[in-house]
């Protein structure tokens, strides 16, 4: 018996043996998930009196630097940029100081989202060094937040500045000096916070600074600022709105485009622009056309023999005079193609584009017809300036439409004429579309300009009110709108933008809140209150 049991002891001892053997999986531990920690740091941080030109942070564990030439945000700003070294993992980071420090200024070196220990690349969020040269660290601080004057969404990595208002500033400062306090959205904050700031009177500025230089470019940059000064200490949350300058107007040298037209760049509004063409003594009767979505025109004339030509550009308070020499070249053709291509909208207009300005028109000789063949009355407009051809008629759903243009319909600037020419274009029914109604509640004033854009911020329709609360937007695509209004200051019906030496703001505009879902075949009524 006591062999039996000692048989079923080892047994037991021989299972628990095979149990212990069996295979498993390695799985290393815990995730790290912690961030690297500051150990110490030479000179200390928010030291005083400092008069040295090197920097020495020391951490726990190997880190290394992401982008940390775009994310240290140093302010107030270095003329010369810090060396900030390693590029390698590392546990001691070295910030060699290039240029001469302001006397009793603080400064501080905010690295954002730069380091991130070596192995799992934990962020050490927003870690800030910062030292005085002179007795004691400012400790003021100002917040706010960012938007765009226009779009919905705003951009990334915006610069907030502060200007102290004293004897050297000007308005010219923002575009010749660096400030004197700055700091950065960075890329995934809309807000700001300007701290270690010393008491006084600032100008505040926002800026989308393109080539990094922490002065504003009116024709790169966009700018957002306040009308007055601020006072610091300030407990009030700010909001600047960024918004794209309209340069002044001005044209560039001009070019021969062919035989019979030239081309002129300009930048800026081209209102009231006035193009006169001269061949020796002789002016030249000209019809001046613009690019659609380009900053150019084109100047059209019958082509004559010369050697050169001089060209006298006005607008507003603007004049340029320009000589140049004119070549032999070919002569622009004529033709045309429509801006529909199989479908036409049930509130759209069929339009033809030109490639030479027309001048004589045959309605005669335009024909428009429905499937049966019925003949359908129409009216035509043509737009000079963009050389489109509009025939305006009564549009039914469910319908084809042809157009017919015989030979000698149009007769352009050079005295072409036409060919025969045909265009085929369908309609859809009318529960294809969706509509819709907004009401608009608590306006502050009128004119407005209601807007519905895509995704990507592209007006897809418009409707202009003078008084009216209610706007109709009939037989849309369905599709998901943002709506917005603009509050037409100059009565202009389009957005216009601000002015920082003016000292003039963006005409505002209010988005509504949510993305609206016009499907098809349904009627959608929208409350749009206005409110602040």
């Amino acid at each position: 018996m006591l062999k039996n049991k000692f048989n079923y002891i080892l047994f037991f001892l021989f299972l628990v043996v095979i149990g212990c053997a069996k295979r498993g999986t390695i799985t290393g531990g815990l995730k790290d998930t912690i961030a690297p920690v500051l150990k110490m740091s030479f000179p200390k941080n928010y030291s005083v009196a400092f008069q040295g030109n090197e920097i020495k942070l020391t951490f726990d564990e190997y880190i290394k630097l992401k982008n940390v030439n775009k994310q240290l945000i140093i302010s107030p700003p270095m003329q010369v940029a810090p060396e900030v070294l390693p590029t390698n993992p590392s546990k001691i980071i070295t910030i060699k100081i290039k240029d001469t420090l302001r006397p009793n200024t603080t400064y501080s070196f905010n690295f954002g989202q730069s380091i991130a220990d070596n192995n799992e690349n934990n962020p050490y969020n927003q870690f800030k060094y910062v030292f005085s040269t002179g007795t004691y660290i400012d400790s003021l601080v100002l917040g706010g937040q960012v938007k765009d004057a226009l779009d919905k969404e705003v951009a990334s990595f915006v610069s907030i500045m502060l200007y102290e208002i004293n004897e050297k500033y000007t308005d010219s400062s923002v575009y010749k000096s660096v400030p004197n306090y700055i700091t950065n959205t960075l890329d995934s904050l809309k807000s700001f916070k300007l701290e270690n700031l010393k008491a006084g009177k600032y100008q505040i500025i926002a800026l989308k600074d393109k080539n990094s230089n922490n002065k504003f470019n009116s024709k790169e940059d966009k700018i957002g600022f306040l009308k007055h000064p601020i006072t610091i200490p300030n407990d009030t949350v700010f909001e600047l709105e960024l918004f794209k300058e309209v340069p002044r107007f001005k044209t560039i040298k001009p070019s021969q485009g062919s035989g019979n037209r030239l081309i002129i760049g300009y930048e800026g509004n081209p209102k009231d622009l006035k193009v006169s063409l001269k061949s020796d003594t002789t002016e030249l009767p000209t019809v001046l056309t613009r690019f659609e979505n380009k900053d150019s025109v084109q100047v059209w004339f019958k082509p004559i023999k010369m050697d050169s030509i001089r060209v006298a550009v006005t607008s507003s308070n603007y004049n340029a005079n320009y000589s140049l020499k004119f070549k032999e070249q070919k002569k622009d053709t004529l033709s045309f193609s429509a801006k529909q291509n199989g479908l036409l909208l049930l509130r759209e207009n069929f339009t033809l584009n030109a490639s030479i300005p027309l001048v004589q028109f045959d309605t005669s000789k335009i024909k428009v017809t429905d499937k049966d063949s019925v003949d359908v009355a129409f009216t035509t407009a043509y737009d000079e300036k963009m050389m489109t051809f509009v025939i305006d008629f009564q549009k039914k759903p469910l319908q084809r439409y042809s157009f017919d243009f015989l030979p000698g319909a149009f007769t352009d600037l050079l005295g072409h004429k036409n060919d025969s020419l045909s265009y085929a274009l369908t309609t859809k029914n009318t529960s294809d579309y969706g509509n819709l109604r907004v009401n608009l509640q608590n306006a502050k004033s009128y004119p407005v300009l209601i807007e519905l854009t895509n995704s990507k911020g592209v007006v897809m329709e418009s409707r202009y009110s003078d008084k009216n609360t209610t706007v109709v937007f009939d037989l849309i695509d369905p599709a998901l709108y943002t709506l917005r209004v603009i509050y037409d200051e100059n009565q202009n019906k389009e957005w216009d933008s601000g002015n920082f030496l003016e000292k003039k703001q963006a005409e505002e505009v209010i988005y509504f809140p949510k993305e609206i879902d016009v499907r098809a075949n349904w009627d959608v009524e929208q409350v749009f209150d206005l409110a602040p």
